[in-house]
């Protein structure tokens, strides 16, 4: 049963990320037991743990409803995702072996033709795993684990954001900055890149977030 619920909310939390199911939608319990065809406590216990995760909240007369951000929230956890993501880098400086550098200067050099191409899809895979190789890098579990949770919190609109053409260009640029700054072991300078990398899609990400907004609430009001 707890394999059943557990690959069941892997599988709601990849939609949420694509954008399938947007913040707003609501995840009904018998809906979802018949769709997956499982039973409904595997169904109810995936929305509880996806309520846990703070994908998803509870609320009165309408279950389960995918969590939005407001523009403040937004820029909030945009700062702290700045915050976390540098010192993962900085640590990763200090931490990293030469084989995981070489990984990951090889992870960003494989990201280039997609970058190139504008090829969204294919770049947001390799910029997950170039964020996961620092990550491991950093040899911080508690700091892993908090950057993977902000992340999920963040991930339907920071993934849009990657569907703009600049955006993509940019990334890979200060991609490149960082790979430097941790080769060369430098944990100021690798604090530095991914603290401007991070905030470099605050905008862009922040103005997801307003237009998504004011959609849902037109949506409402009609």
């Amino acid at each position: 049963m707890a394999r059943a619920s557990e690959t069941l909310r892997r599988k709601l939390e990849g939609e949420i990320n694509a954008g399938r199911l947007k913040p707003g939608d609501t995840i009904d319990e018998k809906s979802l037991a018949e769709r997956f065809e499982v039973s409904r406590t595997p169904a109810r216990e995936a929305i509880m743990q996806l309520a846990a995760s703070g994908l998803v909240e509870m609320r009165p007369r309408h279950g389960a409803v995918v969590v939005g951000l407001n523009a403040e929230q937004a820029v909030a956890m945009m700062e702290t995702l700045a915050i976390l993501e540098a010192e993962a880098a900085a640590l990763s400086a200090e931490r990293m072996l030469p084989e995981e550098v070489e990984a990951m200067r090889a992870l960003h050099i494989d990201s280039a033709p997609f970058a190139a191409d504008l090829d969204s899809d294919g770049y947001i895979r390799l910029n997950h795993r170039f964020h996961a190789a620092i990550y491991a890098g950093a040899r911080n579990a508690y700091l892993s684990e908090m950057l993977r949770q902000t992340r999920r919190r963040m991930a339907f609109y920071h993934t849009s954001s990657l569907y703009q053409k600049s955006r993509i260009t940019r990334s890979l640029q200060e991609h490149g900055v960082v790979v430097e700054a941790i080769s060369a072991g430098d944990p100021a300078a690798a604090r530095e890149a991914m603290r401007d990398h991070i905030l470099s899609g605050g905008r862009v990400y922040a103005d997801l977030v307003a237009a998504l907004q004011r959609s849902n609430e037109h949506r409402k009001e009609s």
